[in-house]
């Protein structure tokens, strides 16, 4: 259950937007940030890079998901913020692994976190050219990925999609805020400013 010292008021969730890829997560995690007055962008990637840096070589993983301890610390970490910080935790991560979402995401749930997981999906088509745009041209690791992400969606971890071919990010951005029943500010911003945002977030994050 929830700590009882959690804060009261606020609307405390977590929305976890999970996906292949190249799907869009984290342009739609920082456009919700922009639009939630109170809310806040959870990388769980960053501990991932943090174990590759402090362990040796030769005892490392091919896919930091891998270590017991990235699950183990995003789940302890996501249950920490949820319990002391009184608003919305938007989380981008691709979960292909029915294990993996079970020790993550369906152990919050199970804590009693409101957790809402949304699939951003799309078909292979779709997503290689957004990582074409991204410049990540030939065979790249995260279009390794793909079939197998695309596989799951489709057969182990099927809740709940939203279907992101030929859809604006700002239609996804508003499709996520209503399933949540979340209220989003006006954007206000000009179509090159919105652009710009948008790049600068995708720059920033390419790894």
């Amino acid at each position: 259950m929830i700590s009882k010292d959690m804060p009261k008021g606020g609307h405390i969730m977590i929305i976890w937007l999970n996906g292949a890829f190249g799907s869009g997560k984290t342009t739609c995690a920082f456009e919700l940030n922009r639009r939630l007055p109170n809310s806040f962008v959870y990388d769980p990637e960053n501990v991932g890079y943090f174990i590759g840096k402090n362990i040796p070589k030769e005892i490392q993983k091919s896919d930091f998901q891998d270590y017991v301890q990235w699950r183990l610390f995003n789940y302890e970490i996501l249950k920490y913020i949820a319990t002391k910080y009184s608003g919305i935790i938007i989380v981008p991560m691709t979960i292909n692994k029915q294990q993996y979402y079970r020790e993550i995401i369906q152990r919050l749930r199970d804590d009693g976190i409101i957790l809402n997981h949304y699939i951003l999906y799309a078909d292979k088509e779709t997503i290689l050219k957004r990582l074409n745009k991204r410049l990540e041209r030939g065979e790249t690791w995260a279009k390794s990925q793909v079939d197998c992400c695309i596989e799951a969606f489709n057969t182990t971890i099927t809740e709940e999609k939203i279907i992101t071919d030929n859809r604006s990010i700002d239609y996804v951005v508003e499709e996520i805020a209503k399933r949540s029943e979340v209220t989003l500010l006006p954007d206000k911003r000009t179509f090159l400013k919105k652009r710009i945002d948008r790049i600068i977030t995708l720059i920033k994050h390419i790894r």
